[in-house]
Order: structure tokens, then C-alpha cells, then sequence
């Protein structure tokens, strides 16, 4: 899923100057109320008006669902607050007002708000008065072979002629819904052609779009995307669910929505016999195999696309970690033959569509790295059916209190604490000093990537030094160093490639400040991390891949770095206390 490609700059020098001498201000004194955020978003890029004004609607107007949770008594009612804006005759009150008559669908408001902005005596900006003027200029789709999503990329064209881009992302695997969406104050030709360079991928493509058709596609995700729980947040969505809402009103009716095939029985079987008489399926022509096949057909035909010849390691993940686990009630040694049967389907799958070999090698290597859990999840007793879905959602507690907790529970927690270091060897022989301050090394790398290594180094060092504070700086960037060392030296051609600077140094410390735990939830958000180097977060996960694959890393799961050469004291503190917890159990306790 891909970001902001660039950081939001200032619409003038006068609004910048007299935006920073305001918000240094209301550092020193307190957090700036509500008109006074309203103030300095209107002294910057639109968006910041746009995007506070749909923040505000996803708090106070959110989908209701009936597992969720009940409104808090302490967020005040949108009708309270809309009719105080009404009330209230400021500038910004007329700003906010502007806005939330262009997302309302309630033609009254909309009217009576109009009226009473034109009542007043304030001059909004030129793209606020004339709001309702504003139009989509481009649709593009952004996808990839393996099919687990698009990017919806829609250009916009305000009154005054400010550009802005909406980028809705659309995954599959979970239902077909809004997984992601944000905004970014660029053209949305420079977007796509950021998106393009992140992918650096032949099988993403990029293509038009029929108008009436994204309407209908995203109106459909993110219908989707409400009615499910716990929903999919990130740092801009659904915060932007109301400003995506009005870009895609714009755009007109009677498309078509996405459209899946449905597979009768008789193309089930025939595609089963055509795997059996494959090279690939040699040697599954079994009952128990043949059962397990059909279950692997029930899933693919009957989730995500409904394509049962469609794989990729995030369907593979939600088939071994989620799915069979969950739907799928057998006795263990039936269920420990599916990941070799996996494998070989997944190859015959590939080479049936003539998907190339690399995203072969990628999804059978997430069977690979998902198949340890999984062998664990169907020897532990859990939930099935309907419990595991009320489980999930919270009806229902963790099952901890019913099920036994046994051995095995202690031996995962050490295997997976073994992972984030390299191995049970290195998780025993674990150190919990401070990383020094080292220079980056480049004795192994070719000279002729020398000054772009270089260049990527600096911007790791300032970067770290600006993000973060003392002794962790130091040794985040000692970390940080040492791991784009490592890439250039075990793959020096990922260097001699076309490749933005500030994305390869921001890259590098999201790999390794998540690993620490200094980036991410609870940390440095992610977004902080993509404005300081004015680039997207979006690009890291695509960057990231090539360093990893280049260091022989897996990427799945999770942040596991392997090795404790990129972790930073404080972290490796935390893993052996953790390991030291696990290894103090009592049998007596886990049983």
C-alpha cells in the first residue's frame, strides 16, 4: 500500500512564516483548540482543512456495528457541535461550515449552511467558496498479478487550480473493502509514477479506469470495509473515509462494480484432475490428499476473488494462520499433510497462469515461513465455527481460562524470540549492552556504489539524529549502518539502479526501527518517519522487500531482522527478559 510520495509544503512563504511564529506559540502555552487548528490549516494546503474536517466526521459520525463499541458520552454529538458552528459567526466556523456542507448528503443542511456562510461577512479562500466546483480530473488503477488488491487513484482538480490526488487502496483477501486511503497534495501523473517506481515491478500495471466503474468499486469496498469488525485502521483511514466519500461522489453513476467468477462443481473437478495429472501434483493422488484439495478449492473459489488458481503470500498467510486452523476441524497428522501439498498447488497454479517464477519462489517461501505456527496451531486446542469469529470480534474471552496451556506454549514463545535473533544459540548467548558508534563500513562493498551508499548513509545519520533522542540515536544509527553495509555488500546492483535516495535512507531505519520497537505503534509513527524525508510510507514495504531478499531475510512474518547486529540494547534487554520469563515456567504452571 503506498503513502505520501512527498511532504506537504506551505501554499505561500507570508502563511508559512506566520504559521510557524503561531504554532510556536501555542507550543509554549497548550494544545491549539479546535478554531485555532481550523486558523492554521487555512494558512496551509487545502488538504489540512479537508483532511481535519473528515477527521473530525470519522470520531464523531462513525459506522456503527453491532459488536463494536457504545458511543463514548465524552465525544460530543456531530448535530451539537454542527449547530454551535452555525452559531458561531468566525472564519473558521464558516471554513468548517463550508466543508461539511460539501460531505453532507442532507440537502437541508447543505442549504441552510450556505446560507449562512453568504450571511456573514468573511471572505473564505478562493478554493473554499467555490468548493462545489471541484472535479475529478483522472482515474487510474494501479494492480498487480497476484491480485491482492488495487490502488485507486484519483486526481482532483479544486476551484483555483490546486491539485490533489485520493489514493484508495482495495484488498481482496479480506472481503474486498477499503483497507487503506489518504490523500497527498501532488498531481495524481506524479503520484502514479511514484507508485511505479516504489513497485520497480513488471507485473504491476498501471491502467485505466471507467469513471462510473471506480465509483461503483469503491462505494461497494467501503461499504464493505463499514460493516466489518474490528475494522482496518491505519494512520489515514477511515479518517478519510468523508473527503474519499466526496471525491468519489464526484464522479458519475451506473458503473460496475467488481464482478468475481463463480466456479460451478464440474470446473472445480476438472481443475482438481488437472493438478493431479500434472507434474506438480504427482504423488497427491490420495484420498486424504484429494480431501485436502478440495478444501484449498472451497477456499480459494469461495473467498477473496473466488479464484481458486490465485495465490500469494498473504493469502497463504490467512490460509495457514487463520482459516484451516479455524474452519477446518481434523485430526493433526491429516492436517500436517496440507503444506506440502500447498506448495506443489501453488507451482501448478503459477504455471498455469504463467505468473513468472520469482512470485512463485515468494509465495511457496511464505509457506515455508508460515508453515512452523501453523504445525503449532493444529496441535493447540481452540476455538472452530462461529466461536473463533464471536473470538475474534471480542464477544467471547481468548479461551485462555478454557483451553491448557502445555509446553508446547513455552517452546513457541522461545522459537519465536529465537527468530528476532538469529537463532536458539544467539537467544542464549544474547548481550543487552548498548551498540557502539560505528562508521559505516564499506570495505566489502564495489567502489562504484561507494558515493550512493554514502549518500544514503548521511541521510540515515540526520534522519536518526532528528528522530530520535541521546543514546538511542547512536545506536539506532550504528544499527541502521550496519544493515545498509550489508545489503551492499551481499547485493551491490540494488544500488546501481534508479532509485530516490531519501527512500532507500527511510526505508533502512523503518526496517530497523520497527525491529527495535522505536518505530510504529506506540513509537515514532510511520507518518513522522515518511515527512521528514518527504517521501511515503507506502514505499517502505516495497523497498524493504529488496533489502531484505538481498540479506537472505525472509520478510514474513512480522519485524525479525534475524540477528541481534541491528538491535539496539534497550530492545535486547526486553527479548531476554521475555526469554528468562518463558524458561521460569513451571510445568505445573502451564498445565
Amino acid at each position: 500500500m503506498s503513502k505520501r510520495p512527498r511532504g506537504r509544503g506551505p501554499r505561500k512563504k507570508a502563511g508559512r512564516a506566520r504559521t510557524q511564529r503561531r504554532q510556536q506559540r501555542l507550543r509554549r502555552d497548550r494544545e491549539p483548540d479546535l478554531v485555532e487548528r481550523v486558523s492554521l490549516a487555512l494558512d496551509e494546503h487545502p488538504l489540512s482543512l479537508l483532511e481535519l474536517v473528515s477527521g473530525i466526521l470519522a470520531v464523531l459520525d462513525p459506522p456503527r456495528h453491532p459488536f463494536g463499541p457504545e458511543p463514548s458520552a465524552e465525544v460530543p454529538a456531530l448535530d451539537d457541535l454542527v449547530e454551535s458552528f452555525l452559531g458561531t459567526d468566525l472564519p473558521e466556523t464558516s471554513a468548517l461550515l463550508a466543508v461539511l456542507a460539501a460531505f453532507s448528503d442532507d440537502e437541508l443542511f447543505r442549504r441552510r449552511a450556505v446560507r449562512e456562510i453568504t450571511g456573514r461577512a468573511d471572505a473564505l479562500p478562493d478554493w473554499l467558496a467555490d468548493l462545489g466546483r471541484t472535479r475529478v480530473t483522472s482515474v487510474r488503477e494501479v494492480a498487480h498479478v497476484l491480485g491482492d488488491g488495487e490502488n485507486h487513484v484519483l486526481g482532483v482538480l479544486l476551484p483555483d487550480g490546486t491539485e490533489f490526488t485520493t489514493v484508495v487502496y482495495v484488498d481482496h483477501n479480506v472481503g474486498t473493502l477499503v483497507k487503506d486511503a489518504f490523500v497527498l497534495p501532488a498531481p495524481a501523473a506524479a503520484v502514479v509514477a511514484q507508485l511505479e517506481e516504489i513497485a520497480d515491478d513488471p507485473d504491476s500495471v498501471v491502467r485505466d479506469l471507467d469513471p462510473a466503474d471506480a465509483r461503483a468499486r469503491i462505494v461497494e469496498a467501503v461499504q464493505h470495509a463499514a460493516i466489518t469488525y474490528p475494522p482496518f485502521e491505519t494512520e489515514t483511514w477511515p479518517a478519510c473515509r468523508a473527503l474519499v466519500r466526496w471525491v468519489t461522489g464526484m464522479l458519475p453513476t451506473g458503473g460496475r462494480g467488481y464482478e468475481f467468477p463463480e466456479w460451478s462443481d464440474a470446473e472445480l473437478a476438472d481443475l482438481t484432475e488437472r493438478f493431479l495429472r500434472s507434474p506438480q501434483g504427482r504423488g497427491f493422488d490420495d484420498a486424504d490428499h484429494r480431501e485436502l484439495l478440495e478444501s484449498l478449492l472451497w477456499f480459494g473459489s469461495g473467498y477473496g476473488t473466488g479464484d481458486p488458481l490465485r495465490w500469494s503470500p498473504v493469502n497463504v498467510e490467512i490460509l495457514l494462520l487463520d482459516w484451516v486452523p479455524r474452519k477446518i476441524v481434523a485430526d493433526v497428522p491429516f492436517l500436517d499433510l496440507l503444506p506440502d501439498l500447498l506448495r506443489a498447488y501453488i507451482r501448478f497454479c503459477h504455471a498455469d497462469r504463467g505468473i513468472r517464477s520469482v512470485h512463485t519462489q515468494d509465495t511457496v517461501e511464505a509457506v515455508d515461513a508460515f508453515e512452523p505456527e501453523y504445525r503449532q496451531l493444529i496441535r493447540t486446542e481452540r476455538r472452530q465455527g462461529p466461536e473463533a469469529l464471536l473470538e475474534a470480534v471480542g464477544v467471547l474471552g481468548d479461551g485462555t481460562d478454557d483451553l491448557d496451556l502445555d509446553a508446547s506454549a513455552r517452546e513457541w514463545g522461545l522459537r519465536r524470540l529465537a527468530e528476532l535473533v538469529g537463532g536458539p544459540r544467539a537467544l542464549d548467548d544474547l548481550s543487552t549492552a548498548p551498540l557502539p558508534d560505528e562508521p559505516l563500513a564499506l570495505d566489502a562493498v564495489p567502489e562504484d556504489v561507494h558515493p550512493r551508499v554514502g549518500e544514503i548513509g548521511a541521510l540515515i545519520d540526520a534522519g536518526c539524529e532528528a528522530l530520535f533522542d541521546g543514546d538511542t540515536a547512536v545506536e539506532l544509527r550504528t544499527a541502521c549502518r550496519r544493515l545498509l553495509g550489508g545489503v551492499a555488500a551481499a547485493d551491490p546492483a540494488v544500488f546501481r539502479r534508479r532509485a530516490r535516495a531519501d527512500i532507500s535512507a527511510a526505508t533502512v531505519i523503518w526496517l530497523v526501527g520497527r525491529a527495535n520497537d522505536l518505530v510504529g505503534p506506540g513509537a515514532l509513527p510511520v507518518k513522522d518517519l515518511a515527512a521528514h524525508f518527504g517521501t511515503t510510507s507506502g514505499a517502505f514495504s516495497q523497498r524493504g522487500r529488496v533489502y531484505l531478499d538481498a540479506l537472505g531475510i525472509p520478510p514474513w512474518p512480522g519485524t525479525a531482522l534475524g540477528s541481534p547486529d541491528y538491535l539496539v540494547g534497550g530492545r535486547r534487554a526486553a527479548i531476554t527478559e521475555a526469554r528468562d520469563t518463558y524458561r521460569a515456567w513451571d510445568d505445573d504452571v502451564l498445565t
